[in-house]
């Protein structure tokens, strides 16, 4: 399934006429596969460690072209740093580790209340939301929790 989407990631690009590189392909690989959010260097380090002359300006330049295009989004970190995750059709709640950026999607519905208070007030015709929480996921919490912190 993981390999299918890298697949899908390269043909998308291809077909917007972009050049595949050995260079690009490793970088989307990276990120296609990734459970977690991923910074551009912490792509960069990944992508290194299958192809040693990958540069950063490449992994730049293809984060850009797979955010142009709808494949992947930027999410904002409680650090402040901004990182990237595969982009998911439709509406999306995600949660993210702030330990380790491990990504997981869920639904529900609960905000029609809020949005409505928030639409009234603001006087804004709201057309949809992105959430996100951050948190600890279970075994960042199970590893804090052994090491005794």
């Amino acid at each position: 399934m993981v390999e299918k989407i890298a697949s899908e990631w390269i043909a998308a690009l291809q077909a917007r006429g972009y050049r595949m590189s050995a260079s690009l392909q490793v970088v989307v690989e990276v990120v296609a596969t990734s459970p977690r959010v991923l910074s551009p260097i912490q792509a960069f380090d990944l992508a290194r460690k299958k192809n040693t002359k990958i540069g950063l300006v490449t992994v730049y330049r293809t984060l850009e072209k797979l955010e142009e295009i709808g494949l992947i989004q930027r999410v904002h970190q409680p650090s402040g740093c901004q990182g990237f995750i595969a982009a998911n059709a439709g509406h999306q709640h995600i949660l993210i580790c702030e330990n380790c950026g491990l990504v997981e999607y869920f639904s529900g519905d609960r905000l029609d209340n809020l949005m409505h208070d928030v639409a009234r007030e603001s006087g804004y015709r709201i057309s949809g939301h992105w959430l996100q929480l951050f948190g600890l996921c279970t075994q960042c919490q199970y590893e804090i929790q052994s090491s005794g912190h």
